[in-house]
């Protein structure tokens, strides 16, 4: 199997090409990274990072450990301001300061813990800080018959609004968070990892919101480190390497397994794999059977595209 480097399509394509994004109603993408960069003094988080978002489409971040991904999350959410680099929403060259400004702008950010408050029922954490007023207090009929709608449109049923949303699933609660950024105007929609912490079968729950939002009209951004998680539902992959991108392709580009030889890193699996087998006995066997899966991916000896730099890229935690 070829990897997308030895492609025609990778070859172009594992650089910083960018593949050209949907348009939202201005004509551009909702969200654009050019040259951008953050660092921590002399370390370097992110290096050279482009990326577009565009209506109605899914695009995947994926990365290890390390990669830069929470970074990346940081400087579009508006937590950080990029060290280099344009970053524009519409068309428009833009500097936040806070996460507010982000949100004004229709940039909502949903995080692995989700900030909900267990105990509360869910039309209250759904309305959190957002609160529908009626006179001197809140309308609370309101609020619950908007959540029970706005669940209802991203497909879940709820018999009670009113349940505290800690006894939901993990699924469900991704759900509410995605509804809630969904109904307080959101264009574009960060998820940061919401599958990282589930089983299977509520993974794909949230895989289904997923595709849900994206039918709605938004530019979804999502985080993982999955590739089966991100292949099914992604329109565009940028795969983070230490700061950098090494690749950066539509879907028509690159097949599930290509994207797991790039996350998985060839030589690295190659070199461990020598190892284990110099080390004998049972070690050994298992050196071999990793060299063995190294080969069935088709990523032996292989060393993703990175764009040279004379400072060293770090990761996003070594800044820290």
């Amino acid at each position: 199997m070829s990897t997308p480097q030895e492609t025609p399509a990778g070859r172009h394509r594992a650089g910083q090409d960018v593949p050209p994004a949907g348009n939202g109603r201005s004509g551009v993408p909702l969200v654009r990274l050019i040259n951008a960069g953050k660092r921590y003094g002399a370390v370097i988080a992110l290096h050279d990072i482009n990326m577009e978002v565009g209506a109605g489409e899914v695009t995947c971040v994926l990365g290890d450990n390390g990669a830069g991904k929470s970074t990346l999350i940081k400087i579009i959410a508006g937590l950080h301001e990029p060290s280099s680099g344009t970053y524009e929403v519409e068309g428009t060259p833009v500097s936040f300061s806070s996460p507010r400004e982000a949100l004004e702008r229709g940039i909502a950010t949903v995080y692995q813990d989700l900030a909900v408050v267990a105990l509360m029922p869910v039309w209250r954490n759904f309305f959190l800080g957002s609160e529908l007023r009626k006179g001197l207090g809140m309308d609370i009929p309101l609020m619950k018959k908007t959540c029970k709608d706005e669940l209802l449109a991203m497909g879940i049923d709820l018999r009670d609004v009113d349940q505290p949303i800690g006894t939901l699933s993990g699924g469900e609660r991704q759900c509410v968070a995605i509804s809630r950024a969904v109904h307080f105007g959101a264009k574009v929609l960060i998820l940061d990892e919401p599958t990282a912490a589930l089983g299977v079968k509520q993974s794909g729950v949230v895989l289904k919101y997923i595709v849900q939002a994206r039918e709605r009209g938004l530019g979804v951004i999502f985080i993982t480190h999955n590739p089966h998680h991100a292949y099914p539902v992604g329109d565009r992959f940028l795969l983070l390497n230490r700061g950098a991108s090494i690749g950066n392709y539509e879907k028509n580009q690159v097949t599930r397994d290509e994207l797991t030889g790039l996350m998985a890193g060839g030589s690295e699996l190659e070199q461990l794999s020598h190892e284990l087998e110099s080390a004998g006995g049972a070690v050994a066997d298992l050196g071999r059977s990793m060299e063995e899966d190294v080969e069935e991916l088709g990523i032996t000896g292989q060393q993703p595209t990175t764009t040279t730099t004379t400072t060293t890229t770090t990761t996003e935690s070594d800044a820290r």
